[in-house]
């Protein structure tokens, strides 16, 4: 693995790049190396969550589910945020017993996170992927565990180059998301800002992969 792209919606096929692919339940690619799947909250549908996280359960519990995920909160979604806090609560539990990391989707709901996350004692690693915002935040939700992923708007907002740099280096991954951006596009960026070559980035996001993602 030269890449890993912790989030995407299109599976490339590149032998350099290990690509985790979001899966939802109801439309589901068998033919995948590695995916994450979950409940995204602007798509929950209460009709179907009984069979949504039947099919989550055995998907998550195949070797080629490496992530629960993407899932989450978000306050634009149609659906009652109760409902979509009790959903996430599933899927962190689920997540716990399978021992998978989860992949987030956030939106302005991040201290219901921070509090839902530490209310149930949560072990395994959780990533917010796509982050785009400021270093106050950066900092409370590594202050609590978790795990950033930066993608697009790294390359589109100058301003997240100081909230990038002040990430330890073992708690960031890198993605591609359903931008038109290459994973490389966006390691290139990284490393230029890191002030290190492409290679040691990759060593170091390798090392963290290893950790977060491989079976202690």
């Amino acid at each position: 693995m030269q890449y890993f792209n912790l989030h995407t919606h299109e599976f490339k096929n590149q032998e350099h790049v290990l690509e985790l692919v979001n899966q939802y339940p109801q439309e589901f690619d068998t033919g995948l190396p590695n995916y994450s799947i979950g409940i995204h909250p602007l798509y929950i549908n209460e009709d179907r969550l009984e069979s949504d996280f039947e099919i989550l359960e055995q998907k998550a519990a195949l070797p080629e589910c490496l992530a629960i995920g993407e899932c989450g909160l978000d306050k634009r979604s149609e659906t009652a945020f109760e409902i979509q806090l009790n959903v996430l609560e599933k899927q962190f539990l689920l997540a716990e017993k399978f021992q998978k990391p989860v992949v987030i989707h956030c939106v302005h709901a991040f201290q219901e996170l921070i509090e839902l996350k530490n209310k149930l004692k949560i072990t395994i690693p959780v990533i917010i992927h796509g982050f785009s915002k400021k270093e106050q935040l950066a900092k409370q939700l590594l202050d609590n565990g978790f795990y950033l992923s930066f993608g697009r708007y790294l390359l589109l907002n100058p301003e997240l180059e100081h909230v990038f740099n002040n990430v330890p280096e073992n708690r960031f991954f890198l993605e591609t998301d359903t931008s038109d951006y290459s994973i490389e596009e966006v390691y290139a960026l990284a490393a230029k800002y890191r002030k290190i070559t492409i290679a040691e980035l990759q060593q170091i996001i390798s090392n963290t992969f290893d950790s977060v993602f491989t079976n202690k």
